[in-house]
């Protein structure tokens, strides 16, 4: 059975100033998500299901579904605000959907195999598709041990502001223990990397492990993730900028013993459009892959 990709491309890209999920890095045009994909069908995913915003659908029909339709088979879940647990409503004042656990809450009709979660905006490397499509395919579908691809946090950052990241604590054994969300990490002036906010700095060394997003789940999860999203929107539903996240549903599993965690590791490099400033180094790191070897010059016309 072979496991279902779920590409996480609902959000604004406020801080890139636009929808970076559609802007090319590639020299035929391809985004980001194109060699997401690419490397998800080598390593043996099957059906491709992007998460994304109801107005965007015909943007992305035009540019990946033209593209993908020969390839795989690619199956659209929408992230809209509406859509809840039942007997919850939404506040008139929120504008915005819940967050990434609530993105990949918008897939649950659509999967029914061992699946995969990635940003869409984010550049992972072919092994990291490659741990996440073995491990899935090496468990009964019911398991409740899941995996994450951790990677280095001193190699996702920007040197154009501040990120979000979620820093892992992983025991001796390779399990993970813990992710704590951190919202403002980025370099001081003096090259530093630390976590701003109201109570002052947190600094890092950079070699922890973080959390891209990059999670291995099998179906029965979409359960657990209803009944954390009934619980978050029971805490926090009326706080206007709430934001649901993948590991506040992960978190309570790991504690409770309902759930495990193994953390993969991958040799590729990570490479992310966070700013529009980041998008010049991308592509260059994209064209060094494609005169290795790594990809072809045209990713979709010489595949398959």
């Amino acid at each position: 059975m072979k496991p279902t990709l779920v590409i996480l491309a609902a959000g604004i890209g406020s801080r890139y100033g636009g929808l970076k999920q559609l802007d090319p890095i590639g020299p035929g045009g391809e985004v980001v998500m194109d060699y997401s994909v690419y490397d998800a069908l080598q390593a043996g995913f099957g059906r491709i299901v992007p998460v994304i915003r109801p107005d965007l659908e015909k943007d992305f029909r035009e540019m990946l579904g033209r593209r993908l339709e020969n390839q795989a088979e690619v199956v659209y879940a929408f992230q809209t605000l509406d859509d809840v647990p039942a007997g919850f409503s939404v506040p008139p004042e929120r504008k915005k959907p819940w967050g990434t656990a609530h993105a990949v809450f918008a897939a649950r009709r659509q999967v029914q195999t061992p699946f995969a979660v990635i940003n869409a905006d984010d550049f992972y490397g072919r092994h990291a598709f490659m741990e996440l499509a073995a491990y899935l395919q090496s468990a009964p579908t019911d398991s409740t041990d899941y995996c994450m691809v951790g990677f280095e946090l001193a190699k996702t950052l920007s040197e154009y502001g501040t990120v979000s990241r979620g820093v892992c604590t992983v025991n001796p054994d390779g399990w993970l223990e813990q992710v704590t969300e951190f919202t403002r990490l980025g370099f001081d002036p003096a090259g530093r990397i630390v976590h701003t906010d109201e109570t002052g700095e947190t600094p890092f060394e950079g070699h922890e492990t973080v959390s891209m997003n990059t999670w291995g789940f099998f179906p029965g999860f979409f359960q657990s993730l209803e009944k954390s999203f009934a619980q978050f929107l029971e805490e926090n539903g009326r706080v206007e900028r709430s934001e649901f996240y993948i590991p506040s549903v992960v978190d309570p599993l790991i504690r409770s013993g309902a759930a495990r965690v193994r953390v993969l590791h991958t040799p590729d490099p990570w490479f992310g459009v966070t700013y529009h400033e980041d998008k010049p180094w991308v592509m260059q790191a994209v064209r060094s892959l494609i005169d290795a070897g790594i990809y072809p010059e045209h990713l979709w016309s010489e595949s398959r």
